[in-house]
């Protein structure tokens, strides 16, 4: 259910509405708009009936019942998109693409640090790197765990870039929240409901990738269980889906985008290297993904990407990036968007 506030309500009645959710069985999620609040009371669908009582509270506007199954993350309970900062400067939703860069392994301090100022250099707005790095084969290079969050937070003093990692462990939430300014939820971990909670409550921004096989509904259940432990700062982000074309890596759902922004007020962002597999579809990828409405990209970048210990063939080199850059001002400022 969503409870509109009246405009003008006080502090004392949102607080009395709160308290009467939270007696009735439901956690209460405040959403703040311009002129008025709304809150979103979410629980067990048999006892929603008991709620339309609150329209009769001091403060009170109405009570409206939210449709969609997933509540929180719905255009429902909030119109427009929202708007998830990361940093001081980083904000995704707003009217600039954000652009995320970086390589896909953090390997050496050099690796990283010449990444992470020729990224800077480039144009992005934020840097990622993999210390914790999920391996279809156990015998590969897994990642440089706590060591990698270190270099990554040296990187980021050095550019003032925010950084970007991924969780695998729900035991590692600690030390990835120590260094990171968003946390990743990469593909294969998109259902790990227990994580997904965990980060609800860690209330730090949240990069939430779609799985191979994942759904819209599915996706957005997902967001669900992060918004719904009190974590409003989700970005979601389209990585490609496994379909029978083995001519990519993965099959990029553009049409994700426009059906995203349509169901959900979560800024929605594409990864098109992870779609592609190939460095040189990437540029193409991103330039159709900021036309379709994406509120950011986040490409992978190597200095030296014949000699990565992960994804090196869908790496863009530096130059390869710039170059990029560029030209994605230009589709950019079409969509009606700033860089």
């Amino acid at each position: 259910m969503i409870i509109v506030m009246q405009k003008g309500a006080t502090a004392q009645q949102l607080k009395a509405v709160k308290e009467r959710i939270r007696k009735l069985g439901y956690r209460p999620h405040v959403i703040r708009g311009e002129t008025r609040q709304v809150i979103g009371a979410v629980g067990d669908e048999r006892g929603k009936t008991r709620l339309q009582d609150l329209q009769s509270l001091p403060g009170v506007e109405s009570v409206v019942p939210i449709l969609k199954p997933y509540k929180l993350a719905s255009q429902e309970i909030k119109a427009g998109k929202s708007v998830v900062q990361v940093g001081r400067n980083v904000k995704f939703g707003d009217q600039k693409v954000v652009v995320i860069a970086g390589p896909c392994s953090v390997e050496s301090e050099e690796q990283i640090i010449a990444t992470a100022r020729a990224v800077k250099e480039g144009g992005a707005s934020m840097l990622r790197g993999g210390a914790f790095k999920p391996r279809t084969s156990p015998y590969a290079f897994q990642g440089m765990a706590e060591a990698g969050l270190k270099l990554l937070a040296k990187a980021r003093k050095l550019t003032g870039l925010p950084v970007v990692t991924e969780v695998l462990n729900p035991k590692d939430l600690p030390l990835v929240k120590k260094y990171a300014d968003m946390i990743q939820v990469g593909a294969r971990n998109i259902q790990n409901f227990a994580l997904l909670r965990l980060l609800g409550k860690a209330r730090k921004p949240v990069l939430l990738k779609r799985g191979m096989a994942t759904t819209i509904d599915e996706f957005l259940f997902s967001a669900e269980y992060i918004l719904s432990e009190g974590n409003d700062k989700v970005v979601l982000c389209e990585r490609g889906i496994r379909t029978f074309e083995t001519a990519t890596r993965n099959t990029l759902d553009l049409s994700a985008i426009p059906v995203l922004r349509q169901r959900t007020h979560l800024p929605v962002i594409v990864d098109p290297s992870h779609a592609a597999g190939r460095w040189d579809y990437v540029p193409s990828l991103s330039y159709a993904a900021i036309a379709a409405g994406a509120d950011g990209i986040m490409v992978e970048v190597h200095p030296h990407p014949e000699d990565a210990e992960s994804d090196g063939p869908q790496s863009l080199k530096p130059k390869k990036f710039s170059a990029m850059m560029e030209k994605i001002g230009e589709f950019a400022r079409v969509a009606d968007r700033d860089l």
